[in-house]
């Protein structure tokens, strides 16, 4: 089903990003996590794709196992990095071949160490490009593409940030998914900034709960999603115990979602980093008082 389908019958959608493992025994997690999520009925899920297209091959074997064995909507991440239009078109003309009706596309990130995004040869420069590409060749295939609530890391001017989103826009984008926030106001003032950019397409909030703190000073090293509010933090520094650190970043997403939810924010599309205990408690949150 095409994603514009998909958000009109799923208001608001609820969705889950998975990434291809490592090891037989990552598998073995990610397919338990599957089937402990698939009961809340997801809009859809998304693969992703590794940085410089490391996963590449992974992340299509993935996303043709969950299209042909399970009931789900599966969402591939597509990159410009590392692939040639080529390959490129290789890539989606087999998805399309086998019924797979929506791209998430990317620039995406340069492999680790190795410094910054370099264009591939005979390949794509920006993911605006590798909109047009995809709705020039396949125009019944729906389109996602990022956004950066916090501000794109790459691009401190943020009237030139709305500018280039604008372009993808412009390109054939369908919906827009956030990177990671913790303040939801960063997200509406996103919203109202698209608004004004002429851009009028459903946005998708991207949530993922801090759990540990080893897991949140990785969060603060990713190019997006490291603004933290205060009194988040004040919170998790005057725990006592990983369980207690855990409680708070899940109670925190928890008000973040009924917040985004009460605000008719048309979907929220749970980073889940293939574990479900998070996503399974913040959805039992939201049915309390």
């Amino acid at each position: 089903m095409h994603i514009t389908e998909i958000l009109k019958t799923n208001r608001p959608s609820f969705s889950f990003e998975f990434f291809p493992p490592k090891t037989d025994t990552g598998f073995e997690k990610l397919y338990s996590t599957i089937k402990d999520l698939t009961p809340l009925n997801p809009a859809f899920v998304s693969i992703t794709y590794g940085a410089g297209g490391s996963t590449r091959q992974k992340t299509h074997d993935l996303v043709m196992k969950l299209h042909k064995e399970t009931e789900l909507t599966v969402i591939p991440h597509l990159t410009c990095i590392g692939s040639t239009m080529d390959e490129i078109d290789e890539i989606v003309s087999d998805y399309h071949d086998n019924g797979i009706s929506n791209i998430l596309a990317l620039r995406g990130d340069p492999p680790k160490d190795t410094g910054n995004f370099v264009k591939t040869k005979n390949g794509f420069e920006h993911a605006a490009d590798l909109v047009t590409f995809i709705k020039k060749n396949y125009p019944d295939m729906g389109i996602g593409v990022a956004g950066f609530p916090e501000g794109h890391p790459l691009t401190p001017n943020r009237l030139l940030e709305m500018d280039y989103l604008k372009q993808k826009i412009d390109a054939g984008a369908d919906y827009i998914c956030t990177q990671l926030f913790f303040h939801n106001d960063d997200l509406y003032d996103f919203i109202e900034r698209c608004e004004l950019s002429g851009i009028d397409i459903p946005v998708l909030a991207g949530i993922m709960p801090i759990t540990t703190i080893s897991g949140m000073k990785r969060m603060a090293e990713l190019s997006a999603g490291s603004r933290f509010p205060a009194k988040l933090l004040k919170q998790i520094y005057a725990s006592n115990s990983d369980n207690e650190i855990k409680e708070i970043g899940i109670n925190w997403a928890t008000r973040q979602v009924k917040d985004l939810v009460k605000n008719d924010i048309p979907g929220v599309h749970f980073y889940t980093l293939n574990n479900s205990e998070a996503t399974l408690l913040i959805y039992r949150g939201l049915s309390s008082d």
